[in-house]
Parts: structure tokens; sequence; C-alpha cells
């Protein structure tokens, strides 16, 4: 996220919460980010208008890295052109600001619980 408090914010409710937190500014950020820490990150919580790289090129680049990659979207706007599009990519879901700690909780945790549903399914086969 490009906004300060909610990057502070949002950073201490998911610690709060027991996630390890790595922060971006901008979208190329992410994408580094993401590069350098892949095997250690779970999801990614990605702002759909930050500077030097949109959301959605950054959800591109980083489904490249990693087509398996989970993302929740966040955007202050309502979910409309721009992030209907990403999520019929293959995005995982959408989150509204401002959000609460309770529906960052469940959002995240409904795409992680499916993402280790899906994986526990596979190694049994």
């Amino acid at each position: 996220d490009d906004e300060e408090v909610i990057l502070k914010v949002g950073q201490e409710l998911l610690e709060a919460m027991g996630y390890r937190v790595l922060i971006a500014r901008d979208g190329k950020e992410a994408v580094e980010v993401y590069k350098k820490n892949r095997d250690d990150i779970d999801i990614v919580v990605l702002d759909m208008v930050m500077p030097n790289m949109g959301g959605g090129e950054a959800y591109d680049r980083m489904k490249q890295i990693n087509p398996d990659i989970k993302v929740l979207l966040s955007s202050g706007y309502s979910i409309d052109g721009q992030a209907t599009e990403i999520l019929e990519r293959g995005c995982d879901g959408f989150i509204q600001k401002p959000f609460s700690m309770k529906e960052l909780s469940e959002k995240i945790k409904e795409i992680l619980e499916k993402k280790y549903h899906h994986s526990s399914l596979q190694s049994s086969r």
C-alpha cells in the first residue's frame, strides 16, 4: 500500500493476529519483495491503486513468479472494472477499505484455508 497509515495499521493488525508481515509501498517494490521472499509468503494483501506500478500489473507479475500465489485485493473503491478483471484472472478475494480487523482476519483465513485444503488434496493423491 502507498498510504503510510494503512501500512502501519495493517501491519499492526496482522502482527496482532500472529502473522509475520513484509511491506511494500508500491507495486514495483511489492513484486521485488515477493520475488525475494516467495517461499515465506502465504498471502499477499495488494492495494489496487499505487504509484510506479498498479495492483493489476503487480498481480500479473507475481502470478508469473508463482502461479499458485494467493492474493487478497484491497481498494478504497468499490469492486468494479479493474478489480473485477483481476478477480476474473484468478485473484482470490477482495476487501474494501476501510476494513476492520475482523473482516481482514476472516478474508485471510478464508483464502488460506482454501489454499491448504487444495494443497492437502493434491498431496493425498
